[in-house]
């Protein structure tokens, strides 16, 4: 797994805090992707001792906004999410959780990311396609 980034992951939690609400950590973060990582623990699970799906749907919105702020056009004040699409493919019982945040559009009105997310093992657990708005002053 990549090693956290400390002085990017307080950035990033000082402008956004709840992605320290939701314990998340940074590695990298650019105009061609994100990558945070998450640990499994108890308070994020549901049944079975399985991570919650909203957890990982919280992490990835986070991720993926902070890739669509990155590649905000000229004279954008931020952008909000306005669509996510999510499928799961495994359940996550223990471990640490990478976050992978590509751009698949960047225009002037909207950016559409996508994001897997992997065990470590780096097996695929979902992905989610999200659409962030482009908001100006």
């Amino acid at each position: 797994m990549p090693e956290v980034n400390t002085d990017l992951t307080d950035m990033i939690r000082n402008v956004m805090p709840f992605a320290t609400f939701l314990d998340l950590k940074f590695v990298e973060s650019s105009k061609e992707r994100v990558i945070g990582l998450a640990e499994w623990t108890p308070e994020k699970t549901t049944t079975g001792g399985v991570i919650h799906g909203g957890y990982l749907m919280g992490c990835v919105d986070a991720i993926g906004a902070v890739l669509a702020f990155n590649n905000l056009p000229e004279g954008a004040s931020g952008t909000t999410t306005i669509e996510s699409k999510t499928n799961f493919f495994r359940a996550v019982r223990a471990g640490l959780i990478q976050f992978r945040s590509t751009p698949v559009h960047t225009g002037r009105t909207t950016s559409v990311i996508q994001t897997d997310v992997l065990d470590d093992r780096e097996a695929l657990i979902c992905r989610t396609t999200q659409t962030q708005l482009v908001l100006t002053r």
